[in-house]
């Protein structure tokens, strides 16, 4: 088949565009919100309705994977040629809670088009991003006359992402075979702004831990036993104050071990970006940067390993004084992973500092919750490229990279199917994920659209040229 026409392209999306955002005005209309009891029914009939919607827009396999939770869905599409890559499209269909009280001007649950902006939970994050696949393919087959996509299609959208994903990696071994894929596109991320489309190459992983410090059995005067026992909360503060070294880097030992180091090239990459740090704080809400020395602010929240007091207690915290030394005090922590760091390793390092560092007298577990696993894409990987190239044919200007510094299950479906995870996502930092008056840029929900159209046709080029 011929290169996809780029005006076939646009002119198929122009004549479609109002029927694509009536559907996906009724898709937002369902309050699909995995974290509240009471809407498991809604997020049971969002599950079903997007079955039925991609089995409208012609996948012929279209199911609904029910989890010990919320329901997935899964929809296939074979190409005719049985030599085409396998491509695994990632989303999630569930929502944020959202009330008119949160803030909102209208109705969270019913879209709201005002000038070029569509506002509802879930216009962004997640449903937006997964539905502009569904007229994307349908454009990529009309331009070039196909009956099937230039690859082997498959989509996976889960319906508990916004819960922690709990039951993610369970659902992804269970149905390996199924989903297996040669290239997995995750479309729940963004760009850096309207003016500034880029491509996320990486995501952080993500290690979270509780340490409890216990000394005596009971509160005890600090009078009688004060400086001749160890006090569990003066520990606590001792062993926060030993997380990082005076340059700023986490100083557990073992820690750092596999961390994939900046290249040149992506520190040029970021250092091309239009970030306005002052800006940034304002959005931080802070009043000053700080971190490991010899990194920029943008290198230090993309791609180096970090280690966060979530919480710190212990002791009398009431009004007034009260004369103790505390029974027992606890520290909250997580960090932050880069690609080449194990989840085993940092809990191994982890406990081997704390034991270390906790002195005789004083007792201490170390909690571990489930951790996430951080992932990068190569610049150089060539379904990168095919990216890079169809959301520069769609914006036509050159496509920039970032990386995110928080965490996803797209990690997953990296270690389980040992298949490279790329990430396309047209949404931009005002459109509000998670907060009041949630929105997407219409013109830019388009250009996804347009960008996955080009896609799958570059994809398959691609293959049979390395292949």
């Amino acid at each position: 088949m011929s290169e996809t026409p780029d005006s076939a392209v646009r002119t198929y999306i122009e004549n479609h565009r109002a029927a694509f955002l009536d559907e996906l005005a009724e898709w937002l209309r369902i309050p699909s919100v995995s974290a509240q009891p009471e809407h498991a029914g809604d997020v049971c009939r969002s599950a079903e309705w997007l079955a039925g919607r991609l089995k409208e827009t012609g996948f012929p396999v279209t199911e609904v994977w029910e989890t010990a939770g919320a329901p997935a869905v899964f929809a296939e599409w074979p190409s005719e040629d049985p030599g085409a890559p396998t491509v695994l499209v990632y989303g999630h269909h569930d929502v944020q809670p959202a009330a008119r009280e949160d803030g909102w001007h209208t109705d969270p649950f019913e879209p709201v088009v005002q000038g070029n902006r569509l506002y509802a939970r879930g216009a962004a994050d997640d449903k937006g991003q997964v539905f502009f696949h569904t007229l994307g393919v349908r454009a990529h087959l009309a331009a070039t006359g196909r009956s099937a996509p230039a690859v082997h299609l498959k989509l996976l959208v889960e319906g508990e992402e916004e819960s922690g994903s709990p039951h993610f990696r369970e659902l992804i071994e269970t149905h390996k075979d199924r989903i297996a894929a040669d290239v997995v596109i995750v479309s729940d991320t963004g760009m850096w702004s309207e003016d500034t489309p880029t491509v996320c190459t990486g995501m952080r992983g993500l290690a979270e831990c509780e340490i409890r410090l216990h000394g005596p059995d009971q509160d005890i005067h600090s009078g009688s036993f004060g400086g001749a026992v160890p006090n569990p909360a003066t520990e606590a503060a001792r062993l926060v104050a030993a997380l990082h070294d005076e340059h700023g880097r986490v100083a557990i030992p073992g820690f750092h071990e596999g961390v994939v180091e900046l290249t040149d090239r992506e520190r040029e990459l970021f250092a091309e970006l239009p970030f306005d740090e002052k800006r940034w704080l304002r959005t931080a809400k802070s009043h000053g940067t700080r971190g490991e020395a010899g990194y920029t602010t943008l290198e230090r929240i993309w791609a180096r390993p970090t280690a966060e007091v979530n919480g710190i207690g212990g002791g009398y915290q009431g009004a007034g004084s009260k004369t103790i030394i505390p029974s027992s005090a606890v520290v909250k922590l997580s960090f932050r992973l880069v690609a080449g760091q194990r989840l085993d390793r940092v809990e191994e390092a982890v406990r081997a500092w704390a034991a270390a560092t906790v002195p005789a007298g004083i007792r201490h577990t170390v909690t571990f919750s489930a951790g996430t696993r951080p992932c990068l894409t190569p610049l150089d990987d060539p379904a990168l490229q095919s990216v890079v190239r169809a959301m520069g044919r769609a914006f036509e200007q050159p496509i920039r990279f970032t990386r995110e510094g928080g965490s996803g299950p797209a990690a997953d479906l990296q270690d389980v199917l040992a298949a490279p995870v790329l990430f396309l996502g047209i949404s931009v930092p005002s459109d509000g994920w998670h907060a009041p008056n949630e929105k997407v840029e219409i013109d830019l929900l388009l250009k996804g659209v347009e960008t996955t159209a080009y896609l799958w046709g570059d994809l398959a080029r691609n293959w049979r040229d390395a292949h």
